[in-house]
């Protein structure tokens, strides 16, 4: 039985990238809708549920993608609540590539730090990828600096993420310059910066002057890049005796992590992948678990 991929995209044009990963990850059949919301997919998931019996559901998948991920978010609970009993396909959600970028930066860091005894700082951590990167290292035990423009909008992400995480040491700051997030990084073990495309955090130099630094990870791609001190294609590299990923170093582990995910869903009829689940398989392709 063919292997059916349906893409719900939240924005009016379905992401070409998802959809070329879809393929190389090897589904026989792409199916892909925009401009999807919960409003108007309860008959595309019924479609899904109803054209194949309960044993062959696993046969069938759902990827959530999109720009937004808080619709993306809403898409997925409302698709999730539409199964019922054994009528139910497995679901991944990586709008804007949020959950498979995070998982692999996190990865990227677990191979040279005990996180659990590490001390970090996330540059942009109220935007999709950054809550993300928080969480992951939270649950690893990392002490965590949640940093934003806003430091109430810091502290209110913080306070989500702990509802999740209830054992997460975090602590939300604000930062209005350059030189505050370069403050905010002294005696840090760890920095991933993941804010909006064109934002630098960290100017030319700050590595330098950052003795306790040992790893420095970067999700920006677009110049100018979140730490300027970091190349885009950095993987592993050594700047100023710190190892720096940029984000196409990254790129390579998520983009296995994507495949792999998109892979898993037909194991079962029953998968949900977000944050945590995709992180679990970021592990394994990393070697990590």
């Amino acid at each position: 039985m063919k292997k059916i991929l349906i893409q719900f995209d939240t924005d009016s044009h379905p992401s070409t990238f998802d959809r070329v990963v879809a393929v190389d990850a090897g589904v026989d059949e792409l199916f892909t809708y925009g401009d999807v919301s919960p409003g108007n997919v309860t008959g595309l998931v019924h479609g899904a549920m109803f054209t194949r019996g309960p044993g062959n559901l696993k046969n069938t998948a759902i990827f959530i993608g999109g720009s937004n991920v808080a619709e993306g978010e809403a898409l997925t609970k409302k698709v999730a609540s539409t199964f019922f009993g054994p009528m139910r396909v497995s679901v991944m959600m990586d709008a804007n590539g949020c959950n498979t970028t995070a998982a692999a930066a996190v990865v990227a860091a677990k191979q040279h730090l005990d996180l659990a005894e590490t001390s970090a700082v996330v540059l942009g951590g109220t935007g999709p990828v950054g809550q993300r990167v928080a969480e992951l290292l939270a649950a690893e035990g990392c002490m965590v600096t949640l940093v934003s423009r806003s430091k109430e909008r810091a502290e209110q992400t913080c306070d989500a993420i702990r509802e999740r995480t209830p054992s997460g040491k975090l602590i939300g700051a604000g930062a209005a310059s350059e030189e505050d997030s370069v403050a905010l990084c002294a005696r840090q073990q760890l920095v991933i910066a993941a804010g909006a495309a064109g934002v630098c955090f960290l100017p030319a130099g700050a590595l330098s002057t950052l003795k306790s630094l040992a790893v420095a990870i970067d999700l920006n791609a677009v110049p100018p890049v979140g730490i300027a001190d970091v190349g885009v294609t950095d993987k592993a590299a050594e700047h100023d005796g710190t190892i720096c990923y940029g984000a196409l170093g990254v790129g390579g582990t998520k983009m296995k992590v994507h495949k792999q995910a998109i892979a898993s869903l037909f194991e079962a009829s029953d998968r949900v992948l977000d944050t945590r689940e995709i992180y679990e398989l970021a592990l394994h392709v990393a070697g990590l678990k």
